[in-house]
């Protein structure tokens, strides 16, 4: 938390955008990684605000299979500012 908080793009957390729970949520949904070198380890999810340069954990799940259907559309993540207005 401490590496994220400080840096969400550091390399060590492989951070990226996922597209399609960005299309589903209505904005940018990024994931890191919690462990490196174990691509089976779970993911954070997460958004940029609610103020400058503050992030928002939503979520934290195992890694989805996005090689076979369903993939990301299994992930739930938690209610954003967005979606409650």
């Amino acid at each position: 938390m401490a590496l994220l908080a400080s840096d969400p793009q550091h390399p060590g957390l492989n951070s990226h955008e996922i597209g399609p729970l960005s299309r589903r949520y209505g904005e940018r949904v990024w994931e890191s990684c919690l462990e490196n070198r174990n691509q089976r380890a779970a993911r954070m999810y997460w958004i940029s605000g609610p103020e400058k340069n503050e992030i928002t954990v939503i979520g934290v799940e195992p890694h989805p299979e996005v090689q076979t259907s369903p993939g990301y559309a299994k992930v739930r993540l938690s209610v954003t500012a967005k979606e409650t207005e």
